[in-house]
């Protein structure tokens, strides 16, 4: 059997540093949060940054509530087409309880305005937002996130939920495909 070729592109943050901006991250999170709130993935990406953050918030101590929202804004493609469609809503009762909307990356910041705006609209009483990757964009944004676990280069990202058409989201380290 002959020996898989190594993934493409530039390792810029390995395993361990993931896993050590995650704990970060929780551990800023967790005194801001109650066991009520509801912390709401944006699919498909950032469910690799959601499985692992709230994993990382129960070792704080904080047992929330899970919920995914999916929208779309690029598909396939590598770059937004600047508009968001809801695929599948929030399924989780928001009503009274705080929001954390999780994300993969920050770039346009479209998607998680959308969603921060649907999670107030569903009545959630404080809607905080989370990302994991945030990368620089030349335009000003409708919204800054609360937390951001890495400061991302302005380079097209591959791994760690983050796609190229769809594939190499799995890549246990993110990567730089330009």
């Amino acid at each position: 059997m002959a020996e898989a070729a190594p993934p493409p592109g530039e390792v810029l943050l390995d395993e361990a540093g993931i896993a050590d901006r995650v704990t970060a991250l929780a551990r800023a999170i967790a005194p801001r949060i109650d066991d009520e709130t509801v912390a709401a993935v944006l699919l498909t990406g950032g469910i690799w940054f959601a499985a692992d953050l709230t994993r990382a918030l129960a070792r704080e101590g904080r047992w929330v509530r899970f919920d995914a929202l999916w929208l779309s804004s690029s598909g396939d493609n590598r770059t937004s087409r600047g508009r968001i469609g809801i695929r599948a809503p929030f399924q989780r009762e928001m009503a009274g309880r705080r929001a954390l909307i999780l994300d993969d990356v920050f770039d346009t910041g479209l998607s998680l305005a959308e969603a921060a705006r649907l999670a107030r609209e569903a009545g959630a009483a404080e809607v905080l937002t989370c990302v994991f990757a945030r990368k620089p964009w030349p335009e000003p944004r409708a919204i800054a996130p609360d937390f951001v676990g890495w400061e991302a280069p302005a380079r097209y990202l591959v791994g760690y939920g983050l796609d190229s058409a769809g594939a190499l989201r799995g890549l246990p380290e993110i990567r730089a495909l330009d």
